[in-house]
């Protein structure tokens, strides 16, 4: 593994909707305490993408909890789903437009939930960069992705409260 194929800070600074897909079959690689690691393929992905997106964290106001989301991309943001769950996302995209991806399967893992609590996720990574110094980081597998190899769909779970961005095509998964 070199750090040449290390996923770099600037692929996360593009639009959300830009990355997402570009996620598809890179590797999400968690260290453990123990110092073993798991490499998963990144096979499903969704994008929340800006003011405008009404199912994005930002897209109403800027708090304490999502203030990561507002960042240069390139951070970790974590967050707690129905007091339950705790939600990998990446920021993406520029200072000041709110935009991540949520990671929403990985390997043989599929559900957000259980890809979390498989790679051991505390919020404590929140904030932090996606690098081996904080045991959690992407690389670039070399697989390339074709656009027929991705499935596109409205993203799962998502309340009347996001209104027309409810059936917006922002999930992604690799066939």
């Amino acid at each position: 593994m070199t750090s040449s194929s290390i996923l770099p800070s600037t692929f996360f600074q593009r639009s959300a909707s830009i990355v997402a897909p570009k996620l598809l079959g890179k590797q999400l690689v968690r260290q453990y305490a123990d110092g073993t690691t798991t490499t998963l393929f990144i096979q499903e992905v969704e994008a929340y993408d800006g003011v405008k997106d009404l199912a994005n964290h930002g897209a109403k106001r800027r708090t304490p909890s999502n203030e990561i989301m507002f960042a240069l991309g390139g951070y970790f943001y974590i967050y707690l789903c129905y007091g339950v769950h705790l939600m990998l996302n990446v920021v993406c995209d520029q200072p000041e437009i709110p935009a991540a991806v949520l990671i929403r399967g990985a390997g043989k893992i599929n559900g957000p939930g259980k890809l979390t609590k498989f790679l051991q996720i505390e919020k404590s990574l929140n904030g932090k960069i996606p690098e081996p110094e904080n045991n959690i980081w992407f690389l670039d597998s070399g697989v390339t992705v074709k656009n027929s190899d991705i499935v596109v769909t409205p993203r799962i779970g998502l309340s009347k409260y996001a209104g027309q961005w409810r059936d917006k095509p922002l999930r992604f998964v690799l066939r």
